[in-house]
């Protein structure tokens, strides 16, 4: 059986986990920020939790296009309260971060599980993790978020999305991270053109990207809006089929902000194709 050591978790990668977004920002992308309200972000936290999430992901700093790098202290300060919170829960919870200083933080309030964008290659980021048993995602990014999307390039892009994620995992395991606590996310819209997300959808499962489980995170993105031509307030639909179409191939975390619809989805595929109506 699949097992992701998550801090006290050991979580089943059997069936696909559902990983519910709590963004604690003044803009993100996708218009549920919830800077500067903690009561709210923690209202927004739990009802995550009751509509099925497995795993809480939190973020203070937003990562969308063109984003301006936020402050250590003010990141601090917008996810300190909630984390502490919504650790007490009996969830793993997951912080989104790349600075070394907010991982340690994050921990001792009682993360277990960070998010890093930047695929551990901070310095001092491997340090503040390596000591502790959270579950650690490393995923890839081409450039920074203020400008990843101005002119994305690459010769072969699933290849060298493959050998930087290849180089974050060896990174990891030389820094005494076990092989239990680690997933990859290819890091959709992060330095891609819409092309460049579909190939490197294509080539999710099969191993053509690692093989470590895969953490997907492409709900109510700009591909998807590309592609239907819906604002992001419009992309329910589309979320739900990439999330579906991801697990189908092979992704053991689906990263949402939908996730009642995300789970009854997947509820239904697993009907459908393995009998599970449990």
């Amino acid at each position: 059986m699949s097992i992701l050591q998550c801090a006290s978790y050991r979580l089943s990668l059997e069936r696909p986990l559902v990983m519910g977004i709590v963004n604690l920002t003044p803009d993100s992308f996708s218009g549920d920020g919830l800077v500067g309200d903690v009561d709210h972000a923690i209202q927004h936290a739990r009802q995550q939790l009751e509509a099925g999430a497995d795993i809480l992901d939190i973020g203070a700093e937003s990562s969308r296009p063109g984003a301006v790098p936020t402050p250590e202290d003010e990141e601090l300060r917008r996810l300190l309260p909630v984390l502490r919170e919504i650790t007490t829960w009996g969830v793993p919870v997951s912080v989104d971060t790349y600075k070394p200083a907010v991982m340690r933080m994050a921990l001792e309030a009682g993360a277990s599980m960070i998010n890093d964008i930047a695929g551990m290659t901070r310095p001092g980021a491997l340090a503040a993790v390596a000591e502790s048993d959270c579950a650690v995602c490393v995923m890839h990014m081409q450039g920074e978020p203020g400008t990843m999307q101005q002119t994305p390039n690459y010769g072969d892009v699933v290849g060298e999305v493959r050998s930087f994620l290849d180089d974050c995992v060896m990174r990891c395991r030389g820094a005494g991270i076990a092989r239990e606590r680690l997933l990859l996310d290819p890091g959709f819209g992060f330095g891609k053109t819409l092309q460049h997300n579909l190939a490197l959808f294509r080539a999710l499962g099969g191993g053509a990207l690692g093989d470590l489980p895969l953490l997907v995170g492409v709900s109510r993105k700009s591909m998807l809006g590309a592609i239907t031509g819906h604002p992001v307030e419009q992309r329910l639909a589309s979320s739900v089929a990439a999330a579906l179409m991801a697990a189908q191939k092979g992704a053991k975390i689906l990263r949402v902000h939908d996730v009642a619809a995300t789970r009854d989805a997947l509820a239904v595929w697993a009907a459908i194709e393995q009998g599970d109506v449990s």
